[in-house]
């Protein structure tokens, strides 16, 4: 079981800057593969970015070039650095740890072959 508690989220106009973490507990963090999640009011979850043990990355057409996912590993913990935001980034974002999926699979994705656990969210709002 992974425990993740996320924070830094809050209020920035648009073309503003937030740095996200999520604090993990678990001796198995420096191999899993985490990931940043959102969900608009009235809208379904979506993947944001995604980064391997490896320090490889995957993002969302919507954030590239705007958004950075990383991890330090010895401190259990994941960061997203988002720059440029927009008021349609506004949503509650959660940061993931893969419980379950495909060998090799590390992608903010929700598929019925993949499962994570989750973090209790932290809200971003972006004002135009």
């Amino acid at each position: 079981q992974v425990q993740l508690v996320e924070s830094g989220g809050g209020s920035v106009q648009a073309g503003g800057s937030l740095r996200l973490s999520c604090a993990a507990s678990g001796s198995t963090f420096g191999s899993d593969c985490v990931a940043w999640f959102r969900q608009a009011p009235g809208k379904e979850r979506e993947g944001v970015a995604a980064i391997d043990s490896d320090g490889s990355t995957s993002y969302a057409d919507s954030v590239k070039g705007r958004f950075t996912i990383s991890r330090n590993n010895a401190k259990n913990t994941l960061y997203m650095q988002m720059n440029s935001l927009k008021p349609e980034d506004t949503a509650m974002y959660y940061c993931a740890a893969l419980a379950v999926g495909p060998y090799g699979y590390c992608y903010p994705g929700i598929t019925s072959t993949v499962s994570w656990y989750w973090g209790q969210g932290t809200q971003v709002t972006v004002s135009s």
